[in-house]
């Protein structure tokens, strides 16, 4: 008896659906028609060309078994996709054949579409500064880039205050992903250009060509998802292409001013889903890492300022890192165009145009001579190695001020003491804790110190 096509195309839909999860039956296999059974050569429709290739990268073994199993060895495969005819209006058959296809399973010719990832190249790990700001986003993208979709961070959602670097590290990882593995499909979006395509389609009645798209991709980048907010019909979108790469291992990567929880006006199925892999926020940088991004932009600038003006703006520029780079081009331009010497006044007149009050900076010296004169002992002596009671609480209690108040590292505070070592500093500030603790005869001075430094600052 002979076979009709559409019931060898039900059979193999059948064995189909017992090897892979129903949301990749209904989104790749539902939509097939079959066409016509000749010489045991099945032909089948697909909506377009992106699903044709999908289906030959994804699931050419299993098409494979499925016709064998009913058409036996000599079983082949055709398509039909279908296209837009620009000479008549709706849609027409365009028959597609590989030439001389003796495997009809392996198409010649037929490569992974190539997509252009929208990426910027001078984003990349070596570029990213790393510091205690940034250290778990950065290091699970490093991870991330080395196998993705592959790791527990899927999806990985970095968030963080404007201007912390965000962007720059999610487009780190899909670069290192393209260094890594060039035939992978990487994508960077903005939330905006993906909502802006959304209703293009939607005004094309091309849905289903822009999901079918997205579903190819095997890195995706969604930059500021939190502007996805009140948009229904965008989220819903959104929501089944992610299900779809996460089911099949695909990795999202996606951007935040916000942690997922504290994300309004969206679907709590996408929240949840926000909440699978790891969500890593970027922090105000610390001061080193401040100076540490200076020195790097400073370098690919090829200029070199002073000491004294990398930590002032590094003291005065606290929670932008483009600020920090705008700051330096601004120097830079007054520098070459008004042929002025680049010190700390011009430092102050540029940092104006970038915060409204400029600090004064707490150093170690002005500490030191705030507490030699409430405890009455010459300021020499804290540098000393006398083991005299007053000046050990004075010494002691002057490296802690220093930890708590500049933005010297402990080496630096241990240098400025006689030439003493960072555990030395972590002691002495150990010792002040606990006497404040047992002591609120202590605590107050501590606190009254305290109060003096800052009016120092105001004064």
């Amino acid at each position: 008896m002979v076979k009709h096509y559409e019931q060898v195309w039900e059979s193999c839909l059948s064995y189909i659906k017992e090897n892979i999860n129903l949301q990749s039956f209904k989104t790749w296999f539902e939509p097939i028609k079959p066409i016509r059974l000749q010489d045991s050569s099945l032909t089948i429709q697909v909506p377009n060309q992106f699903f044709y290739e999908w289906l030959e990268e994804n699931y050419v073994g299993l098409l494979k078994q499925s016709l064998v199993n009913e058409l036996g060895s000599n079983g082949r495969l055709e398509y039909q996709i279908l296209v837009s005819d620009p000479r008549k209006p709706g849609m027409s058959d365009a028959p597609f054949k590989g030439k001389d296809i003796k495997n009809p399973f392996v198409i010649p010719g037929i490569k992974k579409t190539k997509i252009d990832p929208q990426l910027n190249q001078d984003y990349t790990f070596e570029t990213f500064i790393e510091g205690d700001c940034n250290k778990l986003a950065r290091s699970a993208g490093q991870a991330i880039a080395a196998n993705p979709g592959g790791t527990a961070f899927n999806p990985l959602v970095i968030f963080g205050e404007v201007g912390l670097g965000k962007t720059h590290l999610a487009q780190a990882i899909g670069n290192e992903v393209l260094n890594r593995f060039p035939n992978k499909n990487v994508l960077y979006a903005t939330s905006e250009s993906f909502t802006n395509q959304i209703i293009e389609s939607i005004k094309k009645n091309s849905v289903n060509d822009f999901m079918n798209f997205y579903q190819m991709i095997d890195v995706l980048i969604v930059d500021d998802i939190q502007f996805l907010a009140g948009r229904v019909k965008t989220q819903e979108i959104f929501f089944n292409i992610f299900n779809h790469l996460h089911q099949n291992k695909k990795q999202v990567i996606l951007t935040s001013d916000r942690p997922p929880k504290d994300l309004e006006d969206m679907e709590d199925r996408l929240i949840s889903r926000f909440k699978w892999g790891l969500s890593a926020d970027l922090q105000v940088p610390e001061f080193e890492t401040r100076q540490a991004i200076l020195s790097y932009k400073m370098e690919k600038e090829g200029v070199d300022l002073p000491p004294e003006v990398v930590e002032f703006i590094s003291y005065n520029i606290k929670n932008n890192v483009r600020e920090l780079e705008g700051v330096l081009i601004s120097l830079i331009a007054q520098s070459t165009l008004n042929k002025r010497i680049i010190n700390i006044d011009l430092a102050k007149q540029v940092i104006q145009n970038f915060i409204k009050k400029i600090n004064r900076e707490v150093t170690v010296d002005s500490i030191k001579d705030l507490v030699a004169n409430h405890f009455n002992v010459p300021v020499d002596k804290l540098q000393s190695q006398t083991r005299k009671r007053s000046i050990v609480i004075a010494r002691q209690l002057s490296m802690y001020l220093a930890k708590n108040l500049t933005n010297k590292s402990l080496k630096s505070i241990g240098e400025n003491f006689g030439g003493r070592d960072h555990s030395t500093v972590i002691y002495s500030c150990k010792a002040v804790r606990d006497l404040m603790d047992t002591d609120l005869i202590f605590k107050d001075t501590v606190a009254e110190l305290e109060k003096k430094v800052q009016l120092s600052l105001n004064g």
